[in-house]
């Protein structure tokens, strides 16, 4: 009888040397088959097997420590990491930095439509996303250190049109994980805060001659599971881990109104205590309209969900995550991708091919370098590879565009609250720079998309325009000269005077 249940000790030893792996997961442990990694690096720290494997994930897995994508970051177990965000693996960024791995980064929604193009045996993934940034062969392919040496990306002609084409490789083993199986291999995800690519990478591994290992928390019977609720179907699962301790992330155990099995009450979001953050929130919070579809990045942009979660107004617009869920209340921090008594929960892939039509109005992002043309950098800085996520797939499509973030970094001191914004010690780190260390988004090619883009920081407010970035509106409080345009690497257009900004903005209503 049909028996795919087994140990994860039995589940590892299937990941063979050279293997690639696809993982599935997101920060935080979003949807982490955390069992089933665990499992892996213990058999590789016991036997040093399985050892040159090449890692594929779209979005960022773990906690920044010993979690997630660090359970794979020993010398020898691993020979390249294609990854869409790296940040939440410090260990994994180090072995790139030492030359250690080939490390490779591509958009984080091309990487989970690229399943599907694996799962078909077509010759790759021809997209517009991605043209003038970092994954374009023009400007690195990708590449972050000197290891990477192989083309994953071409430049074609189409129809007149240029696209990029992602190339297409087999994947030997997809991790994933769901809520409840059977003994056929049938999954469910009903208790899981979203779907990401988990249909998507499983049927990449299981037509590429692969293995499907899932982990789920419950094994039920055999008929159990209604047809609606498999989203895997035994078919395509090789193996089956239960691991009866699987939480639905990391501090949080299990809550059926992030996993949208019921609506439940919300407690009314606390006022955070007013800092430059909420300042530019404020200013970056109006440029929203009523019935907008909107997305926020991480980071920065945080603070902007929060101003809609505290004023109720999420009913005003339709609030998406890259993840692929719709509506709810947002979480933030670690909890960036959940979302409480959502409307909708769609897989990822399908989530990126609404961004990459032009389906999103609006949306929040955070930056952490910008240049004369409009450039921006969030995937390398300082050297560190850090990878764009889902911020290409996102920001090169979106009709508006609204970048997030502190003027300058690194010991900057702030006095603000009192309808003013004093500066009382400029950062050591300039982030207005000449020319951006990477281009995670191009700001040319936005000009010719037509995209709106402005660049809200606190104490300058700039807009992109065919002649380059124009500083539009400046903090009271703020002196032009001294704390913007001699604290930047580039004269910004400026064709009058800047407006003042609403000292409303700069108000710690607290204490008013």
């Amino acid at each position: 009888m049909m028996n795919k249940f087994m140990s994860a000790e039995a589940a590892a030893a299937l990941v063979q040397d050279g293997d690639t792996v696809g993982l599935i997961g997101g920060g935080g442990g979003l949807l982490e088959a955390a069992c089933l990694f665990s499992a892996v690096e213990r058999r590789f720290l016991e036997s040093a097997h399985p050892r040159n494997l090449t890692l594929v994930h779209s979005l960022g897995i773990g906690d920044r420590k010993a979690r997630g994508l660090n359970c794979f970051a020993h010398e020898g177990m691993v020979k390249r990491v294609v990854g869409g965000h790296w940040v939440w693996s410090p260990t994994m960024q180090k072995l790139a930095a030492d030359e250690k791995i080939e490390a490779y980064i591509l958009p984080g929604g091309v990487i989970t439509q690229l399943y599907r193009e694996i799962a078909a045996h077509r010759p790759g993934l021809f997209t517009h996303v991605g043209l003038g940034t970092v994954v374009d062969p023009r400007f690195g392919g990708g590449k972050m250190n000197k290891s990477a040496k192989d083309d994953l990306v071409d430049v074609m002609e189409i129809d007149g049109r240029e696209l990029l084409r992602y190339r297409t490789f087999p994947i030997n083993v997809a991790l994933i994980r769901g809520s409840f199986a059977d003994s056929h291999g049938n999954i469910c995800m009903d208790q899981e805060p979203t779907n990401l690519e988990a249909y998507a990478i499983a049927l990449a591994a299981h037509n590429s001659g692969g293995k499907v290992i899932a982990q789920v928390r419950t094994a039920v019977d055999v008929g159990t599971l209604s047809s609606r609720q498999v989203r895997i179907p035994g078919a395509i699962v090789d193996a089956v881990v239960v691991d009866p301790d699987q939480s639905m992330c990391y501090d949080l155990v299990y809550d059926p109104t992030i996993s949208g099995e019921i609506r439940g009450p919300v407690q009314p979001e606390a006022v955070q205590p007013f800092t430059e953050r909420q300042a530019v929130a404020r200013r970056a919070w109006e440029e929203l309209r009523d019935g907008a579809v909107i997305n926020y990045g991480f980071g920065m942009p945080d603070a902007v969900a929060k101003i809609v979660a505290v004023r109720g107004d999420q009913d005003r617009y339709y609030q998406t995550i890259e993840h692929g869920t719709y509506g709810g209340s947002l979480l933030e921090g670690m909890l960036f991708g959940f979302a409480r008594n959502a409307s909708a929960m769609i897989d990822a892939p399908s989530q990126f091919d609404f961004y990459a039509g032009g389906g999103l109005d609006i949306t929040f992002l955070g930056f952490g370098e910008i240049d004369a043309k409009g450039n921006v950098n969030v995937s390398k800085l300082n050297g560190r590879t850090v990878g764009p996520g889902g911020f290409i797939d996102i920001a090169q499509n979106a009709k508006k565009v609204v970048f997030c973030g502190t003027f300058d970094a690194k010991g900057t001191q702030l006095k603000t609250g009192d309808g003013k914004m004093q500066i009382v010690k400029h950062g050591e780190i300039c982030k207005l720079v000449k020319d951006v260390e990477q281009i995670t988004y191009s700001g040319p090619q936005g000009l010719r998309l037509g995209q709106e883009v402005l660049y809200v920081t606190e104490r300058a407010v700039f807009r992109l325009t065919p002649e380059g970035v124009a500083l539009t509106e400046v903090a009271p409080g703020v002196d032009i000269r001294r704390d913007v345009l001699d604290r930047m690497a580039f004269t910004p257009i400026m064709t009058s005077d800047p407006k003042v900004m609403s000292s409303h903005y700069f108000m710690d209503t607290a204490k008013a």
